[in-house]
């Protein structure tokens, strides 16, 4: 797991957590010109030459492609994935690929003096990308809100713009300050079970992960959010056991999508206890997995479901039930 943070060391400063960077004015490579960075990127074991303001920047990751259009930085991206232009403005710009395969023609063409991957399952693509010569970084996947702060720090630090960055992770954490502040219009939170399709696999999200975030920015309590683990394997009857007063289910359906109604059914979940069932899919403010600036518009989204569809008391909690923990005592005595 990493730690975050960044260290300086005596070649200055850096964007991974080595800090290492090294000048090197005027060497070539085969993807990029004016090379004055030489970078080191811990996931790919690589180090990777960059210009001081890469200018033909190549996103595979729509969180990142969102980030980067967020701090007015738009105009570098010279290529993207198939999957951007969900959460970001980016017609035109050509797609070279998604987010396990590229089209090595088209890469080629858009001549990227920067390549943005993630770790996890991009992490094979991203080595075989660096051990062909193309200019490829790996983020971290984040595990939690302030991971994605990080990243997108990071970003800045690469892209040579770091007053950008910084103004955007300020505003996004300026944004989730008021959102936690706000009382959610309910008696009390929520308990929240979130299951996300990650293809044909499904994953509960435990406190590992930025879904941790989302549920608490939007009013809820994670039933798994004392599991340290990002997404677990599932466990339904201990789901059934914890009878969530909210199901949250992910799904993409372009691609896999899921029958909601059809799979609570099956579970035998369907009227067993008193709970309401939210959808998430891939809409820009309404997908539970995605890491990029607009994650705050899903909390806020999945607020406003809650807010609307769950009732306190009259519904998932009863009576007598437990109040969910960091519930005022003004919340307490109304469920009691």
């Amino acid at each position: 797991m990493e730690t975050g943070g960044q260290r300086r060391d005596e070649t200055g400063g850096g964007v991974d957590g080595t800090g290492t960077v090294e000048c090197s004015a005027g060497v070539q490579s085969s993807f990029a010109s004016n090379v004055v960075r030489r970078v080191k990127c811990d996931p790919i074991a690589a180090f990777i030459q960059l210009p001081e303001r890469p200018q033909r920047v190549v996103s595979l990751v729509s969180g990142f492609t969102e980030a980067i259009v967020a701090m007015g930085l738009g105009g570098r991206l010279a290529g993207v994935s198939q999957y951007c232009a969900r959460y970001a403005p980016v017609a035109g710009i050509p797609v070279v690929g998604d987010y396990l395969k590229i089209d090595a023609d088209k890469l080629r063409e858009v001549q990227p003096d920067l390549v943005l991957m993630t770790s996890g399952v991009q992490l094979g693509l991203a080595r075989k990308l660096a051990q062909a010569g193309v200019p490829v970084f790996v983020l971290h996947l984040p595990d939690s809100l302030g991971g994605i702060l990080e990243n997108i720090r990071k970003l800045g630090a690469l892209l040579g713009e770091m007053d950008a960055a910084l103004e955007l992770a300020e505003r996004m954490a300026n944004e989730a300050a008021v959102l936690r502040m706000s009382r959610p219009v309910m008696a009390m939170r929520p308990r929240v079970y979130a299951e996300l399709w990650f293809g044909r696999h499904p994953r509960m999200a435990g406190g590992l992960s930025f879904v941790q975030d989302i549920l608490e920015l939007a009013g809820g309590v994670n039933i798994w959010r004392g599991a340290a683990a990002g997404y677990l394997a599932l466990n339904l009857p201990a789901v059934a056991a914890a009878k969530p007063d909210a199901i949250v289910v992910f799904s993409e359906e372009d691609d896999n999508p899921v029958d909601v109604a059809a799979l609570m059914a099956e579970r035998g979940w369907t009227g067993a206890w008193p709970h309401v069932v939210i959808e998430s899919g891939i809409a820009r403010g309404r997908n539970m997995i995605h890491d990029g600036p607009s994650m705050l518009e899903t909390a806020r989204w999945l607020r406003g479901e809650l807010e609307s569809r769950w009732s306190g008391c009259e519904s998932g909690a009863a009576a007598g039930d437990k109040p969910a923990a960091g519930d005022s005592p003004a919340a307490k005595s109304r469920c009691s």
